[in-house]
């Protein structure tokens, strides 16, 4: 036998033995890139939710809010702008419900009134997470920490 039929599919089992790694790899980088976009996408609502709390006076435009921090729009129109993201998870504080965070601050050159948009409790599901005989395979559940906003309101 020549040196060459010795290596006659050589390269189709070694490609069969890295396929299943570099698709984990390939599924994984996918997921994370997921993760990273929702995460983006509720730091850019606490934003937009928090801006216009700024230009409204304490106590008003909750609702318009919580609906930016959602949908992304003042009118709950439309789809959520992460899967299950519900009402509760959104908190608003200013002056007129936090108090003791949110007071108007006298700084020596007037006063400062303060509005804090925060999203919490929010987990992101991977689509590639299935079980096999109990265990759970694929990319696991991240819940997102705090995400917040705060700005100066107009008073």
């Amino acid at each position: 036998m020549t040196p060459r039929k010795h290596q006659r599919g050589v390269a189709a089992v070694e490609f069969g033995i890295l396929i299943i790694p570099l698709t984990l790899m390939l599924f994984g980088l996918t997921e994370y890139g997921r993760a990273i976009y929702q995460y983006n996408t509720l730091v850019k609502a606490t934003r937009d939710a928090t801006r216009f709390l700024s230009t409204v006076a304490p106590g008003n435009g909750w609702a318009q809010a919580r609906c930016l921090a959602r949908y992304g729009n003042t009118t709950c129109s439309g789809s959520l702008l992460a899967p299950d993201l519900t009402d509760a998870m959104v908190q608003i504080c200013d002056a007129t419900n936090c108090v003791a965070t949110h007071a108007v601050v006298d700084t020596g050159q007037g006063s400062v009134n303060l509005v804090t948009v925060t999203i919490s409790g929010y987990q992101f599901k991977s689509l590639i997470n299935f079980p096999i005989g109990g265990l759970s395979v694929g990319s696991p559940d991240i819940t997102f920490g705090a995400i917040s906003n705060t700005m100066r309101q107009a008073l």
